[in-house]
């Protein structure tokens, strides 16, 4: 049983409550220009998905959807400004808005969406690292084919590879967000060569030709590949709001979270567009087809000479930079979960260095199982994006509804009253997006049935969490505190 709350000692000027140490707290010490550079982490998404894109859909439908799909991240991320200055203490991000939206006409929105939003951004290790692997493996160690048969799974150069990365991240994360910064900086500037090389250089090369760039959708088959690629594309072009997620880090929670959010997604719209748009106009679209994950390294050494290896280093620390984000983000929605009762409370704490260790710990063992089981990087992604898009459609509407439920609620940032029947129109197009691309894998040729039942799954686990909190959890809890207080 809790001890019941002793009186304040003689002298003092506060009760025993004041005395007693406040609880570790997320530490204020990021600005907006460090959202931004986690923001980074989906110019790098595009770099390692690009290719396979121009292949299915020629590069000008890729620009097109590439961009499309960008614009509406933007239209997103500019209601998200005001969403975040209203829960400035959140670290949910939008599945907290999308909590505090639906909250009194459907309860199971908080968790659904919570377990929606943290799947896809906590796998994003597991996708990036077997990328990694292979990267490693075609670099440098080509006679590395072997396979151990565990008899469960299948362990091979790659996924070990993959798994060594997940770990030492891992260890990083345990020392603090604040710590790795320097991490995130290195990575982020690593990023920018590539993107310079392949955005500037095509085009001064005089090898660059429109005559390369072509359009395979056509009618009303191209309108539903261009749906379901759009599914596929969502969290690389969607996952700009990431930098909402650190608001309680910020030194100015709404200043910072407003500019890192409104950089990110510009920065990311100009990439999205450009980068596709030089690749393909100098590399051409057979070459990208064929070899779509590793044709920058030949794209590269064509453009300033032999540095194969230089290049793969490059593009290892992209990679590196999403992982780092999906892990920071991808914590502290599990934590927020824990603190806001959302799921199971014993996630829901900070270790003395206030971070969310056992979040993190989850994490690891989630990611290293999903490396082993799924192991296509693109089927991790179309399995999280299940889970992610449907957090998209119940924030955004729930801004909406927000405005309607709770008009009093001080908004230091208000957007002009035209956005709230956008976020409506938004909300259905994300909607329609959601049930053809999470019905039509066939169509790109990632993921299936398989991958739609483990993303279901992941949605049913997150509601039966939340009600073991609300149903055995709290009340029980509640009941301790009444015995105690007798």
């Amino acid at each position: 049983m809790s001890a019941a709350p002793q009186p304040a000692a003689p002298g003092s000027t506060g009760t025993a409550a004041d005395t007693v140490a406040d609880p570790p707290a997320l530490a204020k010490k990021m600005r907006w220009y460090d959202g931004f550079a986690m923001s980074l982490t989906m110019p790098a998404a595009l770099i390692a998905s690009l290719g396979a894109s121009i292949g299915g859909l020629g590069a000008w439908g890729a620009i097109a959807l590439w961009a499309g799909s960008m614009l509406l991240a933007t239209i997103a991320n500019w209601i998200y400004t005001e969403l975040a200055a209203m829960f400035p203490e959140s670290s949910g991000g939008i599945a907290h808005y999308a909590t505090e939206g639906w909250k009194k006409r459907a309860p199971f929105v908080g968790p659904l969406a919570s377990i929606g939003y943290w799947f896809p951004w906590t796998t994003a290790l597991s996708v990036y690292a077997g990328i990694i692997g292979s990267l490693v493996q075609a670099q440098w160690f080509q006679g590395q084919d072997w396979t151990l048969d565990l008899g469960f799974a299948e362990l091979t150069f790659p996924i070990v590879v993959g798994i060594a990365v997940i770990v030492l991240l891992f260890g990083a994360a345990m020392f603090g967000l604040h710590v790795a910064m320097w991490v995130v900086y290195v990575t982020g500037g690593m990023l920018l060569v590539p993107l310079v090389v392949f955005i500037v250089l095509p085009f001064a090369s005089g090898d660059w030709s429109a005559s390369n760039l072509h359009w395979n959708l056509h009618g009303a088959a191209g309108i539903r590949e261009s749906l379901v690629w759009l599914y596929v594309m969502a969290w690389t072009s969607f996952g700009v709001e990431v930098c909402a997620t650190f608001a309680p880090e910020y030194k100015d929670t709404v200043k910072d979270t407003s500019r890192a959010l409104r950089a990110g997604v510009l920065f990311s719209l100009g990439v999205f567009i450009l980068l596709p748009l030089a690749l393909a106009g100098y590399v051409g679209e057979e070459k990208i087809g064929l070899d779509p994950t590793t044709f920058y390294v030949g794209a590269f050494n064509d453009l300033v000479g032999g540095a194969a290896d230089l290049m793969v280093v490059f593009l290892i620390a992209s990679l590196l930079l999403i992982m780092i984000t999906g892990l920071a983000d991808g914590s502290r929605v599990l934590y927020n979960m824990g603190k806001e009762g959302t799921t199971i409370k014993q996630v829901g704490v900070l270790n003395r260095r206030g971070v969310p260790a056992r979040a993190l710990m989850i994490a690891l063992v989630v990611n290293v199982v999903i490396l082993i089981a799924l192991k296509t990087p693109l089927a991790i992604i179309v399995t999280g994006n299940l889970g992610y898009i449907l957090t998209h459609v119940l924030a955004i509407s729930g801004f909406a509804m927000l405005r309607r439920d709770r008009p009093d609620l001080p908004r230091p940032i208000r957007l002009p009253s035209f956005f709230v029947p956008l976020a409506w129109l938004l909300a259905a197009f994300l909607a329609v997006v959601l049930v053809v691309g999470a019905t039509g894998f066939s169509i790109t040729g990632y993921g299936g049935f398989k991958e739609l039942g483990i993303a279901c799954g992941v949605l049913i686990v997150g509601v039966a969490l939340w009600l073991y909190r609300t149903r055995v959890q709290d009340p029980r809890d509640a009941a301790h505190v009444g015995t105690a207080e007798r």
